[in-house]
């Protein structure tokens, strides 16, 4: 047997640990009694980047440690000589730097023994006089922490949980033996980021969620310790002899790979001698004072950024106010974040108290009021709340200003037990319950509260939401919904566990009580469950899963259920679960919502949706595609959002369309935002709004819907319908919402009550008093100046180092804004005392006002050691300072149509923005405050220039802006070879204006070290942007002047003089050569002339009547009007990039698309090249060209085109100036010095014969011509054109523009064409890039190919084939994009379009166009009926009996449809709206019309009623009926056929024949008693209005009733005999029918010798089960013998 050297030295380790461990103390350090052992201590803390050569920040302690037992397991421990060094330099180069001042003030504390128990190596409770602060205890926890060691006696290495001054961590021991020196050696390691309990303080971090996908590749925060020990045995144990301790805490906001600082902590412990007397403890009282686990103390309420030494709390206070205040008028100091930071630091110092005094002080001033006001809400201690509560309660705030101090103050206020406990006292406070909106604040505030506490504790109490779940017991009770919503909304910011059963409880399902309750509550309960999702996503899961199945619940509700399954990130499994219910959902909404929640879930990028996006990808290939097909008429789910994974950063956004009846409106909307940084994620900000019922309470025509008579009236009629359920009235509401950071802050609820007395409050005499105390202010002068200070952020993380200091990582953001602002009026001729508001419409009114806005933002990002009394850490500060003022006079006379407005000169700052980032390394101590030390991280000179490059350059500007060039220039390029140091300016200047603006920009960076993130970030960056005045050029002031009416043309500067002759460069030589060959051209039989070259002819307008026949002939031929020999040869060329299957009416379609723009060309060329042939039989028939036919003028001149129209107007009178004066005037101007003449004036003129607008732009200055002229005419109401042109006298560039309506065969269409000669390079040049930016997937389902095009036309056609389908096409020089079947959200009003609407007012008939868009329409032809929803089925109608057709299916009932048909096979409508009753039937060939039972002549039409906006007028051959108000858009009547339509907010409360109009096409038929049939007979016979007995006089000799299937059947292996479930129409006792019809009905089944031999009623059967479908007979028309019952 053979044994190695390492086995045999494992072995001896072996035997000398057991025989130490055969010692009575084990293995354990030794400290014998009666003696003393000396250690020499020192422990070093650095912080920055890990790179020498760089700044660092740190300190150090050194001393001697003394320990000695005093009992059994009870020791001594006292430092002697102890010293504290600081750093703030280039490590290693720089010395520590001794801090004499704070070790004097600390010796007496740090010199003190404490007291310690050890037992077996493993330190226990810990005791110190009261004396020694909690700070000096935790650097004897560091010393302490050294000392614990968990030796095992049979293990060499072994891991375990292991107590520390950090927490329960896991540690791995390994042991080893030192032979010759008789050692052994022993090493831990302890992984902080695997602890069981890791000690560490987040402070701003409660409304975040950890990340754990981002974190599971890298971490932001990582830390090891490593100890070294050498030990020594000794008789009764182990001695200590040296101990080497070195901790590294690394973060980095971003991936590791980019960059992290870190905190490095060594310690060091030696062993120096063993002093025979034992250590005299003093004479004072020792307490308990914790365990070896550090406890936090003063460094909670010590901010990072500065260190203050605090001698009398309320002086400092009281300073710091007044510099605030004094420092903050006319501008923002710079430093006033800073100093406000201070004085919130001094607040949260002070005590309740001080405050008082304080208040007490300055509350009447208001200056210093709002400030403290501003300061006391944010310092984070129960003092806030306390104030806010007393100082309302003693009237001494306002309520405006109590809600603003309470958001802010319980959003910052550390969530203690005191802090809940005050926030629950605010509540229960009667002038808090006195305001509504107070109260409201409370009560959310007080969850969040809770949330924020429950964050910090591993079990959260139950105890602490219990008040508010009893309230909501109460409230449930007592059926107070607006109180129920409120408490769920409370319960929902607490996101308590335990109130997940009192919530289910409020939701409608299991049968529960709660199922009465308004819509809006069961929503809020579902919402109030998502902060919950977020602890208990597995409970929530099969909660909101069993919601979604449920379908007899209401379709908003399942979707709400869908946004709360996902927002707990659903496993593979249960997504996959959730497509297959929607595979098998008949509820289009529901339906469409999760398909577009979960494909737009796949296109996440970002890493906390990773498996949810993973899941969704899969769950869509089961899902069919044709739900992505669905309009936006249903509802929607969008989720974006973008996460660079490198930068561990992103940002992403969702919105909720909920819908419920395809309205206009949706019934509730919701948009979130979200932001990822650093590994974690937080909802930034949510806002929801609900409209239900909103849209409703304002469009219908409640005055109508209080008559008792009738109401009775209607349902008198639909009693025959006994089991008819009528739809929930909706309850005109909207609310909305907004959440911060996932916490509701607000909420409000408007109902119609609301929006009339706003309405009321707005038109009232207050509102009125009120701006007349206004304008008299103003008369007066008025000025003041306002500041706004703001702690945008605190984020804190404080974890403790091995040495027992405290380590934080923090973010603050703090910002003062400023305005100070002068204003002055004054009138002409001046008011009287009791002046009325309409007197300034008759006075000239002069307006001065200066305004100096200005803000100051600070950012600071701080690592480091941060305490009460030392400082130690790198800074990152980022401080944005800007001002902007402006002097402004304007001078308005509505008389006179006058209006001038003049930007006055005023002093300038050197910069109006300016952005300063820096990295330090500081340390400071409170006791030496002035010999703080604050190092760049970054040293001044690494390397000296060796290049300096000075750019210049001067750009002419792209209009020749202002005459003037504007100069560029870049200087002062500093280029290091090893450091990324660099500065550029970049000038231009505004000769217009007199100003010079530089844009700086200035950076020294540690990327040369590293070219990563976090180096680019670190050392000292600039950016500033100034306006200084251009040496020479004086400008007084700048105006705008704005003149209406026939004095514009006296304000005109330069005079405007258009020349008749158009002569470009190189022109008339071409014009002589066309002339030459026109002959030729015209003679040549192929038409080869291209579409650009007719675009350049019918562009050019000549003076010569033989070119401009030439442009028409040439317009002609782009106008689609070619000869018969090229329009047969004519062809379109487009080549698809894709393989594309359509079906041949669509290649017909595109070829109708191809040609309206394409020019004739030869058919064996184009087969030649073209990859797919599109043909299209029909031509673009002009609407203009029509109408110009019908008039005489037009007679004459029919072969023009519209261009020589449209040049004959120019050729006429080409300036209108020359005629008439401008409609009114613009002058832009600088007023100068030297009284140059500077800006521009533009003028519009008005030709009302001709409907000619032009518009003319020129430049002021005496040396520039450049124009821009706009002239445009409406050749007829179907076409209009303009032409611009622009440059030199407006003859360099120009474009015309075409814009026309017509017919491709039957379809209207609209074109649109811009045609040019030429354009500037810069204009292309950036089109082209816009164009290459735009994706080739953009839309799709595109048709793209190439043809030959113009090279100077776009041209875009929109085909109307349908009212909800279009067709387009877009034409470009380069290539022709086809997209066919466009399906469009609402349908358009082709009809409204064409004719006039039927009220006389253009309010009413704007409105009545728009509500025609979103009607829905149910009609009738051929006997087939198409319903609301679109589905068409053959309506077999039984004979004079009225059917409902359709309905308001509401309590209300606005309005009823009724529908028969008689002997003669021609069908009667009955309309019932308001107090009328209208019938239309047809007699011979015309349609009769009674109103009340009086028939009413034709040539008696329109009919108005007298109170209610309800028409009757003849349309067509038929008679339409409006009462859009009442909810009924139209009712049309002919002989042939007839349409019914419900405006936009009556869809989803119909029934009827024509269905419920809520887009529902598979749960379409639905009948009376709302059961779902699959029979069209079946539903339609349903809504058939029975008759009592066969004398009823309408005729109707028919009964619904369930029948008996004629056989028995074996159901169950048991025979049973069948009744219908659906009722069928059966003629009446004593009537036999004399028509018949076969349907499917469901039938449910009893055992035959059930003693059901006959259903009493349809009530009992109708909501049975359906067994089996057979067919059974249904009567059609009966007749009765005359003794019928």
């Amino acid at each position: 047997m053979f044994t190695t050297p390492s086995a045999m030295r494992a072995v001896v380790l072996a035997l000398t640990l057991a025989l130490v461990a055969g010692e009575p103390h084990n293995l354990a350090p030794e400290f014998a009694a009666g003696r003393t052992y000396v250690y020499k201590y020192e422990t070093l803390l650095l912080g920055g980047l890990p790179e020498e050569g760089l700044a660092k920040a740190g300190l150090k302690i050194s001393s001697k440690v003394h320990i000695s037992a005093e009992a059994e397991n009870l020791y001594l421990l006292k430092l002697v000589e102890p010293e504290i060094f600081e750093l703030s330099g280039i490590w290693p180069k720089d010395p520590l730097i001794p801090a004499t001042k704070l070790t004097s003030a600390l010796a007496a504390e740090l010199m003190t023994p404490i007291k310690f128990e050890y037992i077996s190596g493993a330190v226990g409770k810990m005791f110190a006089p009261e004396g020694v602060s909690t700070m000096v205890l935790n650097v004897y926890r560091g010393i302490l922490n050294v000392l614990q060691l968990n030796i095992k006696k049979t293990h060499n290495v072994y891991e375990l949980q292991e107590a520390g001054a950090q927490g329960v961590c896991k540690t791995l021991y390994a042991i080893a033996e030192d032979e010759k020196a008789e050692r052994i050696l022993l090493t831990k390691t302890r992984d902080l980021n695997h602890c069981q309990e890791r000690i560490m303080k987040d402070m701003g971090l409660a409304y975040t969620e950890k990340c754990v996908k981002c974190q599971e590749d890298s971490k932001n925060l990582r830390g090891a310790t490593a100890y070294n020990y050498i030990l020594k045995p000794a008789a009764s144990g182990i001695v200590i002899l040296e101990a080497a301790v070195n901790e590294l805490i690394q973060f980095s906001p971003f991936t590791e790979m980019n960059g992290a600082a870190q905190m490095q902590t060594k310690q060091s412990l030696v062993f120096l001698e063993i002093q025979k007397a034992p250590i005299v403890p003093i004479q004072v009282q020792y307490f308990h004072r914790g365990s070896l686990k550090y406890e936090f103390s003063t460094e909670l309420l010590q901010t990072p950024i500065q260190l203050i030494k605090i001698n009398n709390v309320q002086t400092q206070i009281v300073e710091t106010l007044n510099h605030l205040v004094s420092h903050n008028v006319e501008r923002v100091h710079e430093d006033a974040p800073l100093k406000f930071l201070e004085l919130i630091q001094l607040l949260r110092a002070a005590r309740f108290e001080d405050l008082e005094t304080l208040w007490s002080k300055y509350r009447t001033r208001p200056a210093y009021r709002q400030w403290i006001l501003d300061a006391i809400p944010v310092i984070g201690t129960p003092s806030a709340l306390r104030f806010i509560k007393e100082k309302f309660s003693a009237d001494e705030l306002t309520v405006a200003e109590a809600a603003q101090a309470l958001i802010a103050s319980i959003h910052m206020v550390t969530a203690s037990t005191e802090a809940i406990k005050q926030v629950e006292a605010l509540a229960a406070n009667n002038k808090i319950v006195e305001s509504p909106i107070l109260r409201e604040i409370v009560l959310l505030g007080y969850g969040t509260m809770i949330s924020k506490h429950c964050v910090e504790m591993a079990v959260c109490p139950a105890e602490l939401i219990k008040p508010i779940q009893n309230l909501l017991a109460e409230a449930f009770a007592e059926a107070d919904t607006q109180e129920l919503s409120l408490l769920l909304k409370v319960l929902g910011n607490a996101g308590h566990i335990s109130s997940l059963k009192p919530i289910t409880k409020i939701l409608p399902i299991h049968g529960t009580a709660a199922a009465s309750l308004p819509m809006k509550v069961h929503a809020d309960a579902i919402m109030a469950l998502r902060n919950i999702a977020k602890k208990e996503p597995r409970m929530i899961q099969e909660l909101a899963l069993q919601l979604y199945m449920d379908k007899a619940l209401h379709p908003e509700l399942r979707m709400l259920a869908c946004i709360l399954l996902f927002e707990t990130r659903p496993a593979m499994g249960l997504v996959t679960t959730l497509a297959n219910i929607v595979k098998q959902e008949e509820n289009l909404q529901v339906a469409s919502f999760t398909y577009s929640h979960m494909k737009s879930l796949t296109r996440s990028t970002a890493a906390i949706h990773a498996s949810v996006a993973a899941a969704c990808n899969v769950a869509l290939k089961i899902l069919s595609p044709r739900l992505n097909r669905l309009s936006m008429r249903f509802s929607k789910a969008v989720h974006m959002d973008s996460y660079y994974s490198p930068l561990m950063i992103g940002a992403a956004a969702s919105a909720f369309y909920i819908n419920d009846a395809a309205t206009l409106l949706p019934r509730s909307f919701v948009a979130k935002t979200s932001a990822y940084l650093a590994g974690a994620a937080a909802d930034v900000l949510e806002v929801g709004v609900r409209t239900e019922g909103l849209q409703e309470a304002l469009l219908k025509n409640p005055a109508l819907l209080d008559n008792a008579d009738r109401l009775t009236k209607m349902k008198r009629v639909i009693k025959a319908l006994s089991e008819l359920r009528s739809l929930p009235t909706r309850t005109p509401l909207a609310s909305v919402y907004i959440k911060f950071f996932g916490q509701e802050i607000a909420f409000a609820n408007i109902d119609k009550s609301i929006i009339e007395q706003a309405i009321a409050l707005a038109t009232g005499p207050s509102l009125q008093t009120f701006g007349k105390n206004a304008i008299k202010a103003l008369l007066s002068g008025a000025s003041f100046h306002v500041a706004k200070p703001l702690l945008a952020t605190e984020v804190r993380r404080i974890l403790p180092t091995a040495a027992g200091l405290p380590m934080e990582l923090s973010l603050y953001t703090a910002a003062v804004a400023a305005a100070a602002v002068q204003v002055k009026a004054t009138t002409t001729p001046a008011l009287p005392e009791n002046f009325l508001l309409a007197h300034l419409l008759k006075t000239n009114i002069q307006l001065e006002t200066e305004i100096k806005p200005s803000v100051a933002v600070n950012t600071f990002a701080v690592m480091g050691v941060n305490t009460a009394i030392l400082q130690a850490m790198l800074i990152s500060r980022a401080k944005l300072n800007s001002i902007v003022p402006a002097k402004i006079a304007a001078r308005l006379d509505i008389n006179e149509g006058h209006f001038k407005i003049e930007a006055l000169p005023v002093s300038v700052p050197e910069q109006i923005a300016a952005v300063h980032v820096e990295t330090l390394a500081v340390a400071k101590n409170i006791e030496d405050l002035a010999a703080a030390r604050i190092t760049p991280i970054i040293p001044e000179k690494v390397l000296k220039p060796f290049s300096r490059e000075i750019l210049s350059s001067k750009i002419e500007s792209a209009a020749a802006s202002f005459s003037q060039s504007s100069e560029i220039t870049e200087q002062d390029e500093i280029v290091k070879t090893k450091a990324t140091q660099y500065e550029k300016k970049y000038c231009a200047k505004v000769v217009a204006i007199g100003l010079k603006s530089c844009f700086k920009v200035a950076t020294d960076n540690a990327a040369f070290i590293r070219d990563i993130a976090l180096y680019k970030l670190a050392g000292k960056h600039s950016v500033s942007l100034s306006l200084t005045p251009i040496e020479g050029e004086v400008i007084e002031r700048l105006e705008i002047e704005v003149q209406v009416g026939p004095k514009a043309a006296e304000k005109l500067i330069k005079q405007i003089n258009l020349s008749e002759e158009e002569i470009i460069e190189g022109r008339p030589l071409l014009m002589k050569l066309r002339k030459i060959l026109a002959p030729g051209l015209r003679n040549r039989t192929s038409s080869s002339s291209s579409s650009s070259s007719s675009s350049r002819s019918s562009l050019s307008s000549k003076s010569s009547s033989s070119s401009s026949s030439r442009s028409s002939s040439s317009s002609s031929r782009s106008s689609l009007r070619s000869s018969s020999s090229s329009s047969s040869r004519s062809s379109s060329r487009v080549s698809s990039s894709r393989s594309v299957n359509r079906p041949s009416s669509r290649t017909s379609s595109a070829s109708s698309l191809a040609s309206l723009f394409s020019a004739s060309s030869s058919s064996s060329r184009s087969s030649a090249r073209v990859s797919m042939r599109v043909a299209y039989p029909h031509k673009f028939q002009k609407d203009h060209k029509k109408q110009a036919l019908t008039s005489q003028a037009a007679l004459l001149s029919k072969s023009r085109s519209s261009a020589a129209s449209f040049e004959a107007l120019t050729k006429q009178n080409k300036f209108l100036g020359n005629e008439a004066p401008p409609a009114f005037a613009i002058i832009i101007r600088a007023v100068r010095a030297d009284n140059k003449v500077m800006g521009y004036q533009l003028a519009v003129y008005l030709d009302k014969p001709s409907t000619r607008l032009q518009i003319i732009l020129a430049a002021l200055a005496a040396d520039n011509n450049w124009k821009l002229c706009a002239d445009g005419a409406l050749l007829s109401k179907h076409k209009v054109t303009a032409k611009v042109s622009w440059g030199a006298e407006c003859k360099q560039y120009d474009t015309m523009i075409t814009a026309e309506t017509g017919l491709v065969g039957p379809s209207p269409a609209a074109r649109v064409r811009v045609a040019w000669k030429d354009l500037p390079s810069a204009m292309k040049r950036y089109a082209k890039k816009v164009y290459d930016l735009i994706p080739a997937n953009l839309v799709p389902g595109l048709i793209k190919g190439k043809d030959e095009n113009s090279a100077n036309q776009l041209s875009l056609a929109v085909i109307a084939t349908s009212d909800k389908t279009i067709d387009l096409i877009w034409k470009s020089p380069t290539r022709t994009v086809y997209k066919l079947a466009l399906h469009l959200p609402y349908p358009l009003p082709l009809n409204g379009i064409k004719g006039l609407t039927p009220f006389d007012g253009l309010a009413d008939q704007v409105h009545f166009l728009f509500a025609k868009a979103a009607a829905a329409e149910c009609s009738f032809n051929r006997d087939t009926l198409t319903t609301f929803n679109g589905r068409k089925y053959k309506n077999e109608m039984p004979l004079s009996c009225y059917q409902v057709l359709a309905q308001d299916c509401t309590d209300e009932l606005k309005f009823m449809v009724l529908l028969k048909k008689d002997h003669a096979e021609q069908h009667h409508i009955n309309v019932k709206i308001a107090d009328i009753d209208i019938d239309l039937y047809p007699k011979n060939t015309d349609v009769i019309v009674k109103v009340n039972g009086m028939e009413i002549p034709i040539n008696n039409l329109p009919y108005q009623h007298p109170t209610a906006k309800i028409q009757m007028r003849q349309t067509g051959e038929g008679i339409s009926v409006f009462a859009p108000s009442l909810g009924l858009h139209e009712v049309y009547f002919d002989r042939n056929s007839w349409t019914v339509k419900v405006v936009d907010w009556m869809k989803g409360q119909t029934c009827g024949l024509c269905g419920k109009a809520d887009g529902e096409v598979k749960q379409e038929y639905h009948t009376p008693n709302g059961r779902v049939t699959k029979s069209a007979v079946t539903y339609a016979h349903s809504w058939v209005l029975p008759a009592e007995s066969c004398r009823d006089t309408t005729e109707c000799h028919m009964k619904l009733e369930s029948v008996q299937l004629d056989k028995q059947v074996n159901i169950h292996g048991q025979e049973s005999k069948c009744y219908s479930v659906e009722p069928m129409l059966r003629c009446l006792p004593g009537c036999f029918p004399v028509k018949t019809t076969f349907v499917t009905v469901g039938y449910h089944c009893v055992p035959a010798d059930s003693a059901l031999n006959r259903p009493e009623s349809l009530s009992r059967i109708t909501g049975k089960s359906v067994d089996l479908r057979e067919t059974a007979e249904a009567h059609l028309a009966c007749t009765c013998t005359a003794q019928c019952a």
